[in-house]
C-alpha cells in the first residue's frame, strides 16, 4: 500500500509539472496549448541526447527545459503573439498544427526507436519503508515536484515579477496603461510553460519509454488536472494533480479497467460544485 501511495504521489508530480505550465499559459495567456504534450515530449528526447553524450543525468536535467523554453520564447514571439487579437478557433488550429509539426521534426532528427535515460546510480538501491521497498527514483520525483511548487508559488506570490503576472492575468488593458510590457510577461509566461513541461518529460525519462507522439498520452490528464484546479492558480493545480495521481494509482491497484472512469467522474464530482475549478476565481478578465 505504501508503494502505490509513493507510485501515486510520483504520478501525481509528473503531472504538476506539465500542468502547472499549462495552467499558466491558459490562464494568462488565454490560449489551449495543444502543443504542451509536444513539448513535453521534444524535452525528454532532449534530455535523452544530453545523456547519452555528456553521460550525466543532472545535466540532462538542467538542459532540457533551457533547450525547450527557448523553443517556446520562439513559438510565442514568432507564431502566437500575431494571433492573440483573432478568432481563438485560430489559436486552436496553430497549436494543433505545432504538435504535427513537432512529432515530425523529432522524428527527423531521433528517429523512431524508443529511448530511455538510465537513472544515477545513488537511485539505484531501493528504500525499505513499512515492509516494502521503495523506489528511490519515485521519491525523487516527488521531491522535485515540491521545490518546483514551493519555487513557483513563491515566484508569483511573493515577488515583483509575481505581482506583475498576477496583473496581467487579471486586467492586461489596465496593466498596459502602467507601463508594464505585457508582451514580454506573456513571453515569459510561455517559455517558463515550455521548461516545465521539458522538465517534466526530463524527469519521466527514466521511467516512461521515450517515443515520438508521448505526450498525447498524457496531454488529457493535464488538462483536466487544469480544470480542476483553476486556470491559473499553482496551488490549484498542485492540488489536482494530486487527486488525480492517487486516483490513477489507487485505480490502478485495485480497479485497473475503471481508471479512466474514475479519472472522469473526479472531475465531474468537482466540476458540480465548483465549476470554475478548485482554487479558480470567476473573472471578466479581457486579454
Amino acid at each position: 500500500m505504501v508503494a502505490t501511495l509513493l507510485i501515486g504521489l510520483s504520478i501525481a508530480m509528473l503531472l504538476f509539472l506539465l500542468a502547472a505550465g499549462l495552467s499558466l499559459i491558459f490562464g494568462m495567456l488565454g490560449v489551449v496549448n495543444f502543443a504542451h504534450g509536444a513539448l513535453y515530449m521534444v524535452g525528454a528526447f532532449v534530455a535523452c541526447e544530453v545523456a547519452t553524450r555528456s553521460g550525466s543525468f543532472w545535466l540532462a536535467l538542467a538542459v532540457a527545459p533551457i533547450v525547450v523554453a527557448v523553443v517556446g520564447i520562439v513559438i510565442e514571439v514568432g507564431l502566437l503573439r500575431p494571433l492573440y487579437a483573432r478568432d481563438h478557433v485560430q489559436q486552436l488550429m496553430l497549436t494543433f498544427g505545432l504538435i504535427l509539426v513537432l512529432d515530425e521534426i523529432v522524428r527527423l532528427i531521433w528517429g523512431v526507436d524508443y529511448r530511455s535515460i538510465t537513472p544515477p546510480g545513488i537511485f539505484a538501491t531501493p528504500v525499505h519503508l513499512f515492509g516494502e521497498n521503495i523506489a528511490t527514483y519515485r521519491i525523487f520525483i516527488v521531491a522535485l515536484g515540491l521545490a518546483v511548487l514551493a519555487a513557483l508559488t513563491f515566484g508569483i506570490e511573493r515577488t515583483r515579477l509575481g505581482m506583475v503576472l498576477r496583473a496581467a492575468m487579471s486586467n492586461a488593458p489596465m496593466t498596459r496603461c502602467l507601463g508594464i510590457r505585457v508582451d514580454r510577461i506573456r513571453t515569459v509566461v510561455f517559455a517558463l510553460g515550455a521548461g516545465l513541461a521539458a522538465l517534466g518529460g526530463a524527469a519521466a525519462a527514466p521511467l516512461l519509454s521515450v517515443q515520438v507522439g508521448m505526450g498525447s498520452s498524457i496531454i488529457i490528464d493535464c488538462f483536466i488536472v487544469v480544470v480542476i484546479g483553476g486556470l491559473g492558480s499553482v496551488r490549484g493545480t498542485a492540488v489536482a494533480a494530486l487527486l488525480l495521481g492517487l486516483t490513477q494509482a489507487f485505480g490502478q491497484y485495485l480497479a485497473p479497467g475503471w481508471i479512466e472512469v474514475w479519472t472522469l467522474l473526479v472531475m465531474i464530482a468537482v466540476l458540480l460544485f465548483r465549476p470554475q475549478g478548485l482554487f479558480g476565481v470567476k473573472s471578466s478578465r479581457v486579454a
